[in-house]
């Protein structure tokens, strides 16, 4: 099967002219995380979540152990999608710094940047992981991330009455804490399309250095919209998540243009893995 059809995973299709919402998910999380966001979609707008390894249609493959397996892998899913038309990338918590080191990886490859970067509830990455973004540990005991994968609505009521269930959820949240652990930011990594930076106002992982820092790694536009709630907003809130993505909903006819971007070099490997699929390897978060 190709890329387009396990990696990234076409929830909405997309409208002749408009753009495509493409989604990197937090630990733990897959795509079945954004299937609510389809009504709030701006019309004629598609929707794509990217499916790491080790879950859902990718089940039989192993866990990314680095994150270096990991961007490669979501880098390849996202350049399948950006062949296809303008589409603006969206991340989560650690999909938020996954969007970001992509979109770098993509201009250093010489791939269609995005219409604009969409991070939400992720502090700026260039001070690399710190005790506050571990606000999920690895090391923690399995009650204790079924509890704040239960408290935000990340773990439907099946899973937690089927043991066999709850064991694989802690095992993928345990393997993407692992790979997050392991990130590092390449010093002078940068970008230049648009960037828009979401966090909610009670979230006690986001820092109040949060705008200025984002801002300081584009050289392009840069809006920081503060939200109500916390990790996850509110509830409402984040079901209607796309409607507040401005480069969704406004004057969005054509796409970037190809940014200005300082970008640290790829190897000959890493630029491939943007258009092939990972080889097989072998289920919300931060």
């Amino acid at each position: 099967m190709s890329v387009l059809d396990t990696t990234a995973v076409r929830l909405k299709e997309t409208g002749a002219g408009a753009p495509t919402l493409v989604c990197l998910a937090f630990c733990g999380g897959g795509t079945a995380t954004f299937h609510d966001w389809i009504p709030a979609l701006p019309d004629g707008a598609g929707l794509v979540a990217v499916c790491y390894p080790g879950r859902e249609g990718r089940f039989a493959e192993e866990f990314a152990r680095t994150w270096e397996e990991l961007a490669a892998d979501a880098a390849a899913g996202v350049a399948a999608v950006a062949g296809q038309g303008p589409y603006v990338l969206f991340g989560h918590s650690m999909g938020g710094w996954m969007a970001f080191d992509v979109t770098v990886r993509l201009a250093a490859a010489g791939a269609p940047p995005p219409r604009a970067l969409v991070v939400s509830a992720c502090n700026a990455p260039d001070r690399g992981v710190t005790d506050r973004d571990r606000f999920l540990d690895r090391g923690q005991r399995d009650e204790e991330l079924l509890g704040w994968m239960s408290t935000h609505g990340l773990l439907p009521e099946h899973v937690l009455e089927e043991p066999e269930l709850t064991e694989m959820a802690v095992e993928l949240m345990r393997a993407d804490l692992a790979a997050r652990d392991t990130f590092a930011h390449t010093p002078g990594a940068r970008t230049g399309v648009p960037l828009q930076v979401f966090s909610g106002d009670a979230d006690p992982v986001i820092g109040e250095d949060v705008g200025p820092r984002w801002a300081a790694l584009t050289d392009g536009p840069f809006r920081h919209d503060v939200l109500p709630g916390g990790h996850f907003y509110t509830p409402q809130v984040w079901r209607g998540l796309p409607a507040r993505i401005t480069s969704l909903t406004a004057g969005a006819a054509a796409p970037a243009p190809a940014p200005s971007v300082s970008a640290p070099s790829v190897s000959a490997a890493s630029a491939s893995a943007l258009s092939v699929s990972a080889a097989p390897r072998g289920t919300a978060a931060p």
